[in-house]
């Protein structure tokens, strides 16, 4: 009798404990502990040989059922192959749209699309769409369709399963092309209703990278991910893209569509790395003959800087700052020279620069070996920037030394679409010292100490205004660093920075970009940017500040992934941040300081939460074209401007430079074919054709002294009317 009690009160309790885990009820939630089913039953757990039958039939099929059977094949709602597909239409078609109508239309429910969409397996929502309808076959299927706060909207029908935000953004940009009714909101919107705000289960819950032991609920034959989502919230991962290189220094590229990538060397090398990510034999650029570059750490000299023209697809041309010693600069109050110049694309081969076509823009003479500068960037508007370092010039050296440049420490702006032949660029009318006598009109902004980069901002702002942000040390002698928002006309010896960094070690920040890529939807419009000591940060913009301009900038870390979960890791100190054309940032970095050393490498950063290469990011690649306008075919003795105008070299003129000219002119019917050289008529000989040969007939020889009495003869009335 004792022992009936026992089993009769264990019952009860039994029941209550299930019926208390199967629904939310008044009191509180399901015990993440037990998984229930939708409809609040416990879920079946398939034994090995049910797992086989389903592993040898999903083999030959690919209907709903084989899939849900792959996703959850040791625990199931759905035991049988028939039931999976019916579980999925279990529902009143009807109640489900009147909700839908009632909440907004925010989404329809999956059963009312159109049965053809979920049947499609050839294409990336199709699989998205299949691995959502076997969520009611989840063994966890009452946690992922009811939870406190969807009580909390009546009128929220659950037709999705609770998402985990990165599968939520991923479910919507990948489908909202195919599906365009199920999504009536952005992002935001649609994954802070369907998304799953908090800690708890959501979908997908099985897991999607191969785990260790027994107890996986995973079939053998899914695709693994390169990259798992189990990251932190703020880790990204360096993907590795090329090793071997040269002390790189910067990444850019030229915006004309082939999406190629230009690597800079210090010692004067340019490389292109194709949109297939392989690197291209030949060198772009080869001037390492004329570049004169730093062997030891702290030494900044050699190649600085590449900037394309931002029409380089049609007028080729780009720009280049670099260090040398020319003879003609041997004497002087000076250490080497920092030059910047222009050069043009071959017309025969895109993928290498005629370095014939060089033309010096500005020559500045720098003390030190450090706080050089030199970047160059166009901004939207057209115009070139040049940044340059103190040089760590004081005071005491500009007054002791003359011929010292008054550009240090500035940026730079000009503008190289200019019609004359005379000056490689002109001065926009806005500079802030266009009219002054005191500063020179190149100036944009000064007061700048050690810049490692400076930024543009690709979205203008509502006002068309431009953000420009740099990174720069505090001082000369510190290594204390800080980030400026670059205005006309400010001097940035007594201007607050927008943010200061500390001193990280002894480590100068490097500048990096402002993200406006399309892989990365938690980066964008963050400045990333670094230290030489391999630290990376990102600096935001928010909104939340009571300053009087409204704005505020948080600071914070950057977090890098594990080489276990990244497939790479980021390694060695800091060099410089590169851009592609989609607005993807990568990452120069060298484990060694020495020039000689092959141990720089390329790194793109990848969001983790999101596809490699999404495909509402992707871009269709426009092969490299030839040089094809007028002036570049038909300028032969002269350069083109950035315009197209063909300007002539000294002794050629017309149209096109293809007139030389002679002074004095060619005569007795010589024709001047090369600067100052006459091509002569037979008999004639001279500079100007102006000796006739001996040998002559009498005849030529006759009419050559008659030219010479009509010539005396004019001169002759000539001199009495001006004595009259």
């Amino acid at each position: 009798m004792k022992h009936l009690q026992f089993v009769l009160v264990l019952a009860i309790a039994v029941s209550v404990w299930e019926c208390g885990d199967a629904k939310f009820g008044e009191r509180g939630e399901i015990s993440p502990r037990r998984r229930r089913c939708y409809d609040g039953s416990l879920p079946k757990r398939l034994k090995k040989r049910e797992r086989k039958v389903l592993l040898d039939g999903s083999s030959s099929s690919s209907s709903s059922s084989e899939v849900c059977h792959r996703l959850y094949p040791r625990v199931s709602c759905c035991p049988t192959r028939r039931a999976a597909y019916q579980i999925l239409h279990r529902r009143d078609a009807r109640s489900a749209t009147t909700n839908c109508q009632e909440k907004g239309v925010l989404a329809k429910p999956l059963n009312r699309l159109p049965e053809q969409i979920f049947s499609t397996n050839n294409t990336e929502c199709g699989r998205i769409l299949e691995e959502i309808k076997c969520a009611r076959c989840s063994p966890n299927a009452q946690v992922l369709f009811h939870s406190l706060d969807m009580d909390k909207m009546p009128h929220r029908e659950p037709d999705l399963p609770r998402l985990c935000q990165d599968f939520c953004r991923e479910f919507y940009y990948t489908c909202r092309g195919h599906i365009p009714e199920l999504f009536q909101a952005d992002v935001d919107e649609f994954c802070q209703y369907y998304g799953r705000r908090d800690a708890s289960l959501c979908f997908p819950d099985f897991q999607r990278k191969r785990p260790q032991g027994q107890d996986s609920n995973y079939l053998g034959d899914e695709k693994i991910e390169d990259i798992s989502r189990k990251h932190k919230h703020n880790c990204y991962c360096a993907q590795e893209v090329l090793s071997g290189l040269r002390q790189p220094v910067a990444v850019v590229h030229c915006g004309d569509g082939s999406q190629r990538l230009f690597l800079l060397e210090r010692e004067g090398i340019v490389r292109i790395l194709n949109n297939d990510l392989e690197l291209i034999k030949e060198p772009f650029l080869d001037i390492h003959k004329l570049v004169q570059n730093g062997l030891k750490g702290g030494d900044e000299r050699g190649l600085l800087s590449l900037a394309f023209h931002p029409n380089y697809k049609k007028n080729g041309k780009l720009y280049v700052s670099y260090t040398t010693n020319q003879e003609r600069w041997a004497i002087g109050p000076h250490d080497h020279i920092l030059r910047v110049v222009e050069y043009t694309v071959s017309r025969k081969n895109p993928n290498q620069v005629d370095t014939r076509t060089v033309r010096v823009l500005m020559e500045v003479a720098e003390l030190h070996r450090k706080h050089l500068g030199g970047q160059l960037l166009f901004s939207p508007d057209g115009l070139l920037h040049i940044v340059l370092g103190d040089g760590m010039i004081t005071l005491d050296d500009m007054e002791e030394m003359d011929g010292l440049s008054d550009f240090t420490g500035s940026i730079l702006r000009v503008d190289v679409d200019t019609d004359c032949c005379t000056s490689p660029y002109s001065i926009p009318r806005n500079n802030p010292y266009f009219n002054s006598t005191n500063q020179p009109p190149e100036i944009f902004a000064h007061g700048l100490h050690d810049p490692g980069r400076c930024a543009v901002d690709r979205l203008q702002t509502d006002n068309g205004s431009l953000l420009i942000l740099c990174t720069d040390a505090s001082g000369k002698n510190t290594s204390a660093g800080r980030i400026l928002e670059i205005t006309k006309g400010k001097d940035y010896e007594n201007e607050p920075s927008v943010y200061d960094l500390q001193s990280s070690g002894g480590a100068p920040p490097v500048g990096g970009f402002i993200y406006r890529g399309c892989q990365s939807r938690r980066l964008y419009g963050s400045y990333v940017f670094g230290d030489k000591n391999g630290n990376l940060r990102i600096l935001q913009k928010s909104t939340l500040s009571t300053s009087a301009s409204g704005e505020q900038w948080l600071e914070k870390a950057l977090c890098l992934g594990p080489a276990g979960s990244c497939g790479s890791m980021l390694v060695g100190h800091i060099l410089g941040f590169g851009e592609d054309e989609l607005g993807e940032v990568y990452i120069l970095a060298s484990s060694k300081s020495m020039a000689q050393s092959h141990s720089g490498k390329l790194y793109k950063l990848v969001d983790p939460k999101r596809p490699h290469a999404p495909k509402e990011c992707q871009r269709q690649v426009e092969p490299p074209e030839l040089l094809m306008t007028a002036c570049s075919r038909h300028c032969k003795n002269g350069h083109c401007t950035p315009i197209g105008k063909c300007c002539c070299s000294p002794g050629w003129d017309g149209p096109f430079c293809r007139v030389a000219k002679c002074e004095p002119a060619c005569r007795n019917g010589g024709v001047c074919m090369e600067p100052d050289k006459c091509l002569c008529k037979s008999g004639y000989s001279g500079a100007q054709c102006e000796k006739s040969e001996r040998g002559m007939p009498n005849d030529q020889e006759k009419d050559g002294i008659l030219d010479h009495i009509i010539d005396m003869t004019s001169y002759l009335l000539d001199l009495t009317s001006y004595i009259v």
